[in-house]
């Protein structure tokens, strides 16, 4: 279906279509997928305009909004950038059409970014004013506050300023991603009266969030509060960095860059090395986008972009105040008023009640639902078996590791304590290398096998293994833990994932294949039950399909049920489609990316949900219904062709028939989800269920309640 290519540009690694694969486009649709992620960033911005949420609620959804668009552009935009660099008669931009892609991007974003500033103009700060929040804009502020502020400029501000002149001939500065800029015209001051008209002059700053914060709180004026954006601290103290000159206008400015690595080749060598030395590359990668104050007059963006070589693809205009992503940090002078209420983690009594957690997984599987449920258990699993003197050694992957992480600490005591431990840790998880990296060195430094990586494949499984001796017979005994997602127990708290704990030799056995392969990347395996890309995942998922197609032409029910991040490999939408032709009832919840079209001939048994809400869906379960057996299986894998292609993934089937019930019954209760749930439609939109239901089901409420009531 595919053949691999590289952009000689920057070595981004490109799949081009091949002519079957071309054949089978014309036979059915498919989404768009930058304009599909786009309508899910759209629902997360739904989320904000949502009055029934908590103002402060709102404001973070308007801030993961935002971070998401910046990532877009980073990895999503510089992707289809780079393909513009390829000769106009090469047959792959031909194909690719990256003009046509870039163009329907600047449409839907122009759009959203209307409907972003408005939102935050005309409903967000009159309701912090209700409030008696006040976010100072351009008005004028009362001497008592010009004191406070000029006063913190010149103490915490000032010693970080640096600013530039833009003049013909000089170098200019280097605009760093991910930096908001202020530019400022200035117009020198004259001693005498002069008729001449005085040419403007140019400067740009750097506004220092990496040291000083975003939002300043100042002192309270009656039963009010206020709150200034460090730009606008700078630009009220502009007189006090450019002495000689009268301060014309300013206007915020920033640029996202390139995140791509541009390693030179990924397949061969050291990778982590090759990674490591790349990283300091990509804060100089090539602009995808120039975001500016939409006011900033055209002579004056014309100064901006000739001085930084700004192309005219790259504009996007914005509003006064830019990089939102900063208002996870905007403070709540009311607080806990006007926030979501915490959820308090639910227990287990059975893993409460035991001294040993391993010895309640040798009995029986255990799931667990994050973050309904603590994740301390995970770390205690780590932790117990870094101490108990008949555990011989300890597996896992290490993909987006916490900050001061307790399981990499768990980990090193282990290896102190005398046991085996192995550790692969995948250097390419993007934005988090450097971490990764890190924690490597720290963990091979206390004597950890860390694995390298594997050239031209990404490790993406969730999955640890612990050996231990038993307690009578001696014999080996092995624990596993499988997740949905990263071992990083702060993004436990708002990611919606499972666990699984198990002791199934079926499973143990094929983990130890998997860690086998991890270790000797040159050897062939073959796995029984477990499923994994390269191996036997995108085979056992058609045969799967084609069963349940095979089922209802013999009179039986065919049902799938799958739940995931993104649906974007178009070979498994065509299974999917075909088995919606043949009447199989196909069930998904897609969060992010969904190229398959639904509401057509071939696709008029698939509805598709999704479900925005308090905590990110994460989860990713398959179900196929088996004639009433429902083959089960979770995992970190989503159904990207990267995914099922390009990454090591591990995705485990459920045999124990009550958890494979408790997984089923929570993709249920957020199928009949009427609050937070939304169907997608022929154009992306998405829209509120319909339902018969007299009661409202808000998925992540009633799953905690779920759950609250089984484990109580």
């Amino acid at each position: 279906m595919y053949s691999i290519k590289k952009n000689i540009y920057n070595s981004l690694i490109i799949l081009i279509p091949t002519k079957a694969f071309y054949e089978m486009e014309e036979q059915y649709d498919f989404f768009d997928r930058e304009l599909s992620w786009l309508s899910f960033n759209y629902r997360v911005l739904q989320e904000a305009m949502d009055n029934e949420l908590p103002l402060y609620e709102r404001i973070k959804f308007m801030a993961i909004y935002s971070s998401n668009l910046d990532e877009f552009y980073k990895v999503r935009v510089a992707s289809h950038r780079s393909l513009l660099e390829l000769p106009k008669k090469s047959k792959d931009k031909q194909k690719l059409n990256p003009e046509k892609v870039l163009q329907n991007i600047l449409h839907e974003v122009e759009m959203q970014q209307e409907e972003f500033y408005n939102l935050f103009e005309q409903v967000i700060l009159p309701q912090l004013y209700e409030n008696d929040i006040v976010l100072y804009q351009s008005e004028v502020i009362p001497e008592i506050h010009k004191d406070f502020v000029s006063d913190y400029f010149f103490r915490e501000v000032l010693p970080h300023i640096q600013a530039v002149l833009l003049e013909k001939g000089h170098i200019f500065t280097f605009l760093q991603d991910n930096f908001l800029y202020l530019s400022i015209k200035l117009i020198k001051k004259r001693k005498k009266l002069s008729t001449k008209k005085v040419k403007p002059k140019y400067a740009i700053i750097k506004i220092p969030t990496n040291y000083v914060p975003r939002f300043l709180e100042l002192p309270n004026l009656g039963n009010k509060h206020y709150i200034m954006f460090l730009d606008d601290v700078i630009r009220h103290n502009l007189h006090e960095i450019f002495p000689g000159y009268n301060i014309d206008s300013s206007y915020c400015m920033r640029v996202s860059r390139n995140a791509d690595l541009m390693i030179d080749d990924e397949f061969t060598g050291n990778l982590a090395e090759k990674i490591k030395s790349s990283l300091s590359r990509r804060e100089t990668g090539s602009p995808t986008r120039f975001l500016y104050d939409k006011d900033m007059p055209d002579d004056f963006l014309d100064v901006i972009r000739n001085s930084f070589k700004i192309k005219k693809i790259d504009l996007l205009k914005g509003g006064r105040y830019l990089k939102f992503a900063d208002f996870f940090g905007f403070p709540n002078p009311l607080s806990p008023k006007l926030e979501i209420e915490s959820v308090h983690h639910l227990y287990h009594n059975e893993l409460d009640k035991s001294s040993s957690l391993l010895k309640i997984v040798r009995e029986k599987d255990i799931a667990l639902h994050f973050p309904y449920q603590s994740y301390n258990y995970v770390i205690r699993f780590f932790n117990e078996a870094a101490v108990d003197d008949k555990v011989e050694e300890i597996k896992t992957t290490q993909y987006r590791v916490a900050t001061n992480s307790a399981i990499v600490s768990a980990l090193i005591s282990a290896a102190q304590n005398g046991k085996k431990v192995t550790v692969f840790v995948e250097v390419q998880a993007r934005f988090d290398e450097q971490s990764n990296i890190k924690f490597a060195k720290m963990m091979k430094k206390a004597g950890i096998n860390v694995l390298p990586g594997i050239p031209g494949i990404k490790v993406h499984a969730k999955t640890a293994l612990v050996i231990r001796r038993g307690t009578k017979d001696g014999k080996k005994k092995g624990y596993a833990f499988i997740s949905t997602g990263n071992f990083n127990e702060k993004t436990a708290k708002i990611y919606a994932d499972h666990g699984f704990f198990t002791s199934n030799e079926d499973i143990i056995s094929d983990l130890e294949k998997m860690f086998y392969y991890l270790e000797n990347p040159k050897k062939t395996v073959e796995f029984e039950h477990i499923l994994v890309p390269k191996f036997n995942l995108r085979a056992e998922f058609e045969r799967k399909i084609d069963r349940e197609i095979e089922n209802v032409k013999n009179g039986l029910t065919g049902y799938i049920l799958f739940k995931m991040n993104s649906l974007q490999d178009k070979r498994m939408v065509k299974k999917l489609y075909q088995a919606s032709e043949n009447n199989v009832k196909i069930d998904l919840i897609v969060r992010g990316i969904c190229v398959l079209m639904p509401n057509q001939p071939y696709s008029k048994n698939i509805t598709i949900t999704r479900i925005v809400d308090k905590f990110l869906e994460h989860a990713r379960v398959y179900v196929f219904y088996n004639n009433g057996k429902n083959d089960t299986y979770i995992s970190s894998a989503d159904l990207m062709s990267r995914n099922l292609n390009r990454r090591v993934e591990a995705i485990v089937p459920i045999y124990n028939e009550k958890i494979k019930k408790e997984f089923i019954d929570i993709l249920e209760i957020q199928l009949k989800d009427n609050v937070k749930a939304r169907t997608l439609d022929t154009n992306l939109q998405n829209i509120k269920k319909r339902t018969m239901l007299k009661k409202n089901i808000r998925a992540q409420v009633d799953i905690y309640n779920y759950l609250k009531q089984m484990l109580f």
